[in-house]
This record gives structure tokens, C-alpha cells and sequence, in this order.
């Protein structure tokens, strides 16, 4: 799946180990890395939903339009999707997302 990022301090992070350490400690971006290579090795969104440690999920209320992958408790990685392509029945036709955008990196709780 192609990646973005909103924005560029974030994108500068997210591909420099080293930033992305020092930005939310070690355990967090060893996880935020795990996610991205999962996300970037998907070839669309619904391969995401089937690895269950992520636990990929779209958002309600003000993050609606918005999903997320767990990282270290309480800590999500959200995301939008390029382009929203819905199913027939209503909802986000997954398996259609083939590019997203990194919103940010968050613990919302």
C-alpha cells in the first residue's frame, strides 16, 4: 500500500529510526515501524484487517473518516484512507484503499 503523511515533520520521523526513538522511546517505535512495513507491505487495507495484534478499525465521532492500528497500549496510529471508495451495502470498501494518509501518532484515551 503506497503511504503519506500530512504531515512533513511527521513523515520525517516515521523513516529515521533514530527521530522516531527519541520522539516516542523505544518500545513505541520499534511498533510504529512494525505497523508502517505491515501497512506498506499490504496491498490494500482489508490485508490489514486480517493480522489481529493490529486491530484495525475505523474511527466514530470527531475522527470519523479516520481508522487506526494499535501500537503499545494506549498509543494508535491513525490514518485516512487516499481515496473513500464505499461498498454497495454503505461503509468503506476496504479491500478498494490502496494508498492511505498517516494523520498522526496518538494516545486519545
Amino acid at each position: 500500500m503506497d503511504i503519506a503523511f500530512r504531515r512533513e515533520k511527521l513523515r520525517k520521523i516515521c523513516n529515521d529510526r533514530r527521530l522516531l526513538a527519541k520522539e516516542y522511546g523505544r518500545d513505541r517505535a520499534v511498533k510504529i515501524q512494525l505497523r508502517l512495513d505491515q501497512l506498506r507491505a499490504a496491498s490494500n487495507l482489508s490485508e490489514v484487517a486480517t493480522l489481529p495484534a493490529a486491530r484495525c478499525h475505523e474511527l466514530q465521532g470527531e475522527r470519523r473518516g479516520q481508522l487506526a492500528v494499535d501500537l503499545v497500549h494506549p498509543w494508535r496510529l491513525n490514518f485516512t484512507p487516499l481515496e473513500w471508495i464505499e461498498k454497495d451495502s454503505g461503509g468503506l470498501d476496504w479491500s478498494k484503499v490502496e494508498a492511505i494518509v498517516i494523520e498522526d501518532i496518538v494516545d486519545y484515551h
